[in-house]
């Protein structure tokens, strides 16, 4: 039996997956997304969002984003002047990866403490033995 020969599909120049996580894979990155995803928010928002994150590495991951044109930068002519920080057309299509992130770490959170209630319970069952 001979086998069918494929039409020669021309390949993307690089990795599409290398691509993404080019963008996603910065330091904290994904947090500050996540973040952006109710809508646009003021440093000291997400800040308060990740507090974990120092204003150093915020500042720079929030310039970072902006360059790539993950996110917008904007400043309100307030005084003092404030800045507000929203997610470009490229910031929402990362979107539905990180929201799967979120449901599979959601569900494995969630296994982590069945798993732990079990253990009590099965220790609370020895111990009145």
């Amino acid at each position: 039996m001979v086998l069918k020969q494929r039409k020669k599909v021309e390949a993307l120049p690089g990795c599409p997956m290398s691509k993404c996580m080019d963008l996603l894979g910065g330091c904290w990155t994904p947090e500050v997304l996540w973040s952006l995803s109710g809508g646009p928010r003021r440093f000291s928002e997400l800040r308060r969002d990740s507090p974990f994150i120092s204003a150093k590495v915020m500042t720079s991951r929030l310039r970072d984003l902006e360059q790539r044109g993950v996110i917008t930068r904007t400043v309100m002519p307030t005084s003092p002047p404030t800045v507000e920080y929203g997610l470009t057309g490229l910031g929402q299509e990362l979107l539905p990866a990180i929201r799967s992130i979120v449901e599979v770490g959601t569900r494995l959170l969630l296994r982590e403490v069945s798993a732990v209630s079990e253990q009590e319970e099965a220790d609370e069952q020895c111990s009145m033995r």
